[in-house]
């Protein structure tokens, strides 16, 4: 297969990790306006929502009603994270695809963005877990904070190899890892899949890379070295995590999809459509978004 994969999925993370830390609010119909214009852009997956409790995350307290409204392409898997056996009630009556589980490999991020132990959080994920996949779910293990944590530093791989076990215990499909405050670099990557890939197949292991440091196409790259070719990514640029100071956002989909055409790997994606469906976003949030190839396709229309 040479140095690169032939092809590359990138899941849209832009409706669901993109808006949740925004403060302009974004109505329900330019959501599902967005979403729509992104089903129609050949991604595979699409993010499109949170059922966490609207204290936690406001931005994204009409989970419900969008799910319920979305235009369904049936070449698009609609998921949305899902923290507890409520918010997976929910989201099994707004129609979900598939649901994706969170917690952290670093102890007090977890406290601070589940206000569990790790500990605790696994009999929680658990039940989820297994009534997703008893309802024909498929089912995503996030793990945050797998390079750095905002509050304890350095995070081991045997860290992070400790959670993805228990959560593959418990039968997810896949896992994501993520570094959440975007500082990893190559070399730190190296060292995770190293380890990670001793227990899981690669084909089971999504990267999530935010771009804190710009370092996130250069991740991206190195691990493709290792075989994945499975990539979160988020339209624009768009995103940050609450409960994670100063991170930024998703390394912007379209700058993926760049690179990616730019190495001759397929991903079945149109680049115009993702241009249109950013660009609808940007004008809805009134701010220009960080993604350096759509500030480059703009300036050119």
């Amino acid at each position: 297969m040479g140095r690169w994969p032939e092809f590359v999925q990138i899941k849209e993370v832009g409706p669901r990790d993109g808006l949740q830390n925004e403060k302009q609010r974004i109505s329900t119909a330019d959501k599902v306006h967005w979403i729509n214009t992104l089903s129609e852009s050949g991604v595979k997956e699409i993010e499109y929502s949170s059922f966490v409790h609207p204290k936690w995350v406001p931005a994204l307290s009409d989970a419900h009603e969008v799910g319920r409204r979305i235009r369904r392409n049936p070449d698009v898997r609609y998921s949305a994270l899902i923290p507890n056996m409520k918010g997976l009630e929910l989201a099994l009556e707004a129609g979900i695809d598939g649901a994706s589980v969170f917690m952290s490999a670093s102890e007090t991020h977890n406290r601070k963005n589940i206000n569990k132990t790790i500990n605790e959080t696994y009999p929680v994920l658990q039940e989820v877990i297994q009534e997703a996949k008893n309802a024909g779910k498929h089912v995503t293990g996030y793990v945050s904070t797998v390079f750095d944590c905002p509050y304890e530093g350095k995070i081991t791989p045997e860290q992070v190899t400790r959670v993805c076990e228990r959560l593959a215990e418990f039968g997810v499909d896949d896992i994501s890892l993520g570094d959440t405050i975007g500082t990893a670099v190559p070399s730190q990557v190296d060292q995770l899949l190293d380890e990670v890939l001793e227990q899981f197949p690669h084909e089971k292991v999504i990267m999530h890379f935010h771009d804190t440091r710009g370092m996130a196409i250069a991740n991206i790259m190195r691990s493709m070295e290792y075989g994945i070719t499975r990539f979160d990514s988020s339209i624009g640029g768009l995103g940050g995590c609450p409960y994670a100071p100063g991170a930024a956002g998703n390394v912007a989909t379209n700058d993926v999809l760049y690179l990616l055409n730019g190495l001759g790997i397929d991903t079945g994606m149109d680049e115009k459509k993702l241009q249109e469906a950013a660009l609808f976003i940007q004008s809805k949030l009134g701010k220009t978004l960080p993604s350096k190839s759509l500030a480059y396709a703009a300036s050119q229309s």
